[in-house]
């Protein structure tokens, strides 16, 4: 099949997505992306993030079809946690990831003799959404959102007027990651202040589009998932600005935002992990290459924003030169600057 134009790739691609998703289930969902390869295609898997899984699964379309059958691209969604979990088990050739590799994941992968790069690609703004028919609310402190989300609000925060009295007193009906989300720990690391740190009595799914649905379909509901998985939908959710200090101004999740270092706590790096034994094989070394070169305009046709260009070259020099390891230590942290990551020397 022939497409054209950037908007009917995107449409085809949202379809392929909902198709799978319904047939396969919600969090572990894995195909190949259409593209017709032959059966004696090898084969490139990739699993991890549903928040990246929009940027793999446009990567994968594209790059099967300059392929033209020799390679089939195949994505999984099991979240950040689950495909780290593959991966250093050697299941799979990349793993995206919306947060770094954590200390229990990179000894997990020491054991097992993995070794891997790792390349950022695009930053993402992780988003507080409410229904549209929400009319009380426009902006929330980040104070506000941890008294909803710490783990002692738990069977005790469920209404809205025990946020604010002048909110309804009617219930909280809350939508968030699972905990092998990289979302999950972003959110609660940002939020709570620790990572996985949060209440557990809400709607969790490591499958975005289930917190999409809630967020549209409930009147009470409140949300957060990431940019891409809001942006198609902006009449049927309404986002809330972010007031991250007393005093300071509420402000909207965009890319321009993200950009100009004002969108804080919740924009964020994302990532892919190659395995390093699997960067040996000539299709793995295309694939890069591709994401390294074609991929910023594939990340914002999805509605991430792209690193600098000056990022992409920096990192395939990287890859080239056989740079494996983390620049993060196997912590979390939140607020890091694009500079401060690339500059940094990766650990093993």
């Amino acid at each position: 099949m022939s497409i054209d134009g950037s908007g009917c790739r995107a449409g085809v691609r949202a379809i392929v997505r909902g198709v799978a998703l319904a047939l396969a289930g919600a969090a572990t969902a894995e195909f190949a992306i259409a593209g017709a390869p032959t059966r004696a295609a090898e084969t490139i898997a990739i699993d991890g993030s549903s928040t990246v899984y929009p940027v793999m699964e446009a990567v994968a379309e594209e790059f099967q079809a300059k392929e033209r059958g020799k390679v089939r691209v195949t994505v999984g969604i099991s979240g950040t946690g689950g495909g780290f979990k593959k991966f250093c088990r050697g299941e799979t050739d990349l793993s995206d990831a919306s947060r770094p590799i954590l200390d229990g994941e990179m000894a997990a992968c020491k054991a097992a003799g993995i070794q891997y790069f790792e390349l950022p690609i695009a930053y993402d703004a992780i988003t507080v959404a409410v229904s549209p028919q929400n009319d009380w609310v426009d902006a929330i402190t980040v104070e506000e959102l941890r008294k909803i989300w710490e783990p002692a609000a738990q069977g005790k925060i469920l209404r809205w007027n025990q946020i604010r009295p002048e909110w309804p007193d009617e219930p909280l009906m809350l939508f968030g990651s699972g905990a092998d989300s990289g979302t999950f720990d972003y959110f609660t690391e940002a939020i709570v202040g620790k990572a996985k740190s949060s209440r557990g009595d809400y709607t969790g799914s490591e499958d975005d589009n289930v917190l999409v649905q809630g967020i549209e379909n409930n009147k009470y509901a409140m949300g957060y998932i990431p940019y891409a998985y809001y942006a198609p939908h902006t009449h049927r959710m309404k986002a809330l600005a972010i007031v991250a200090e007393p005093g300071a101004e509420g402000v909207l999740p965009s890319m321009e935002n993200v950009k100009a270092g004002t969108y804080q706590p919740l924009a964020r790096p994302l990532f892919l992990y190659v395995s390093a034994k699997s960067a040996e094989r000539p299709a793995v070394q295309r694939v890069i290459e591709f994401i390294m070169t074609e991929g910023p305009a594939l990340i914002e046709e999805v509605k991430y924003l792209a690193l600098p260009p000056n990022a992409y070259p920096a990192s395939l020099a990287r890859f080239r030169a056989g740079a494996t390891g983390t620049v993060f230590g196997g912590k979390p942290e939140v607020g890091v600057s694009l500079e401060d990551l690339l500059a940094r020397e990766a650990v093993h």
